[in-house]
């Protein structure tokens, strides 16, 4: 059943009198009725879904009293040393592209300075991601160019003289995810020089700029749960918890101007900025149907996935996306998938859950392949790689311990010039492992990345170039 007949069923039960309403028969008629509450609080689990995301993102990865390679406390450099683990499940569909540098900062109450080195010819990308996924700045060798730079990152309503040679960006929230990559091949050599560049990032409260800094020790809250995927635990939470967990983290990262008039419909169920959540705005609803809002929210973002214009059997975004503006729909289906999105002009990400023909992919049962013409590689300034992931958006283990395809792999070609991936559970033989990317004896999802896209033709950017199909031979 589609979303808007759960709600009209919803309404329904409300007129025939199998739930009563908050006030009925009084002179006090509630201000809202079942339905439309039930469609407002719908459409505000969608709107806090990446706020609510990010949190708990940032609690998994800063709940630590020391840096490691995986977490940071808040305020740390977090430097992954190698790609993520196969059995990382921390964050949905992580790469083997690139190594993480990042931090995650609460700018509500000071600014903090981030200073970048000198990377020279190295590709990197250091996006500035608000509380609600919206990217606010981008440093990159396409946007700033390579040189060494600093910023200092400002909170809303912040005001002040910052030192010379300090260029102020500012976040409309007080939770900030700095979500900086920096290509690698994978190669022992290679890793030296990545990680000799990530040393010399650097972060410190605006109040010690320029002076010796210690950080603190970070604080660990033995409550949270550092081993379930975060997806699981946003979409574990029942509609009340929820909505609690949302109105506070609105305290410091308020909606803005633009949101005005979900702001104004969320008052009425009693989800509002800077206040605890008022639940009994809810009694209209019967508890047991409360209690379906989640899935309805998750059900209608997922639905919106479905009904995305596929290309060869790829979904993508070519504009919107990390500029999500008031699409929240768009904003929570991406943000459900995995949160930290890059704007399409830096990265594009093109998905794919079914093969040519429409039909789901399954290692267990078939055999695929995608077929690379001459000259018809991904055209990217950067880099491109074909990724492999279990339905949850997680590596697949494999017998030969990899993960993804891409540029820098040295496939075997054919006589004209072009080369096949093969894409299967078993080897498809000793001359050809070159090209395979190993699949789970089961259902699977591909994800291509497309790194700094060039935007002359062809480009994915224009549609002059598209994701090839992805055939099932057997």
């Amino acid at each position: 059943m589609r979303l808007h007949q759960h709600i009209k069923a919803i309404s329904c039960l409300a007129a025939v009198g199998v739930f009563c309403i908050a006030g009925c028969g009084n002179n006090n008629a509630p201000s809202v009725l079942p339905e439309e509450a039930m469609r407002i609080a719908v459409d505000a689990y969608i709107y806090g879904y990446p706020l609510v995301t990010f949190d708990m993102v940032r609690q998994q990865q800063t709940n630590v009293a020391t840096p490691d390679p995986e977490h940071a406390p808040m305020g740390q450099m977090i430097k992954m040393r190698s790609y993520p683990a196969v059995d990382n499940h921390c964050c949905a569909a992580p790469n083997a592209d690139t190594l993480y540098t990042m931090v995650w900062l609460d700018v509500s109450n000071e600014p903090w300075v981030l200073s970048i080195p000198d990377m020279g010819s190295r590709y990197y990308i250091v996006p500035m991601l608000d509380g609600y996924s919206e990217v606010f700045k981008v440093a990159s060798p396409s946007t700033t160019g390579s040189k060494a730079q600093t910023y200092a990152i400002t909170g809303p309503g912040w005001s002040g003289t910052l030192p010379n040679n300090v260029t102020e960006v500012k976040s409309a929230t007080g939770m900030v995810w700095v979500l900086g990559r920096i290509y690698c091949t994978g190669t022992p050599e290679d890793y030296k020089a990545v990680h000799a560049l990530q040393d010399k990032f650097a972060v410190v409260p605006l109040s010690s700029y320029g002076k010796p800094y210690t950080p603190p020790a970070g604080v660990v809250d033995p409550k949270v749960d550092m081993k379930t995927a975060v997806r699981k635990q946003v979409d574990a939470l029942d509609t009340n918890d929820y909505f609690n967990y949302l109105g506070k983290l609105m305290k410091t990262n308020p909606p803005t101007a633009q949101d005005a008039p979900i702001v104004a419909q969320m008052a009425k169920i009693g989800l509002e900025a800077g206040k605890d959540f008022d639940s009994n705005k809810l009694a209209i609803i019967d508890r047991e149907i409360i209690k379906t809002v989640p899935k309805l929210a998750l059900v209608k973002m997922f639905e919106h996935l479905k009904e995305q214009k596929t290309t060869n059997g790829w979904f993508y975004f070519t504009s919107g996306v990390g500029e999500f503006g008031t699409d929240y729909l768009v904003r929570g289906m991406a943000n459900a998938l995995g949160p930290g999105w890059n704007r399409p002009q830096d990265a594009v990400y093109p998905l794919s859950q079914k093969d040519a023909e429409g039909s789901d992919y399954d290692g267990a049962s078939h055999k695929y392949v995608m077929h690379i013409g001459k000259g018809k590689t991904p055209p990217v300034k950067a880099f491109w790689s074909l990724t492999m992931y279990d339905t949850e958006f997680f590596f697949v283990p494999n017998a030969i311990n990899r993960y993804d395809v891409s540029q820098r792999n040295h496939f075997k070609t054919n006589p004209d010039g072009s080369f096949d991936l093969y894409i299967q559970s078993d080897s498809p033989g000793k001359d050809k492992e070159a090209n395979w990317l190993p699949a789970p004896k089961g259902k699977f999802a591909l994800v291509m990345r497309l790194y700094w896209p060039t935007r002359t033709p062809p480009s994915i950017l224009d549609g002059t170039w598209t994701p090839p199909p992805v055939k099932r031979v057997s």
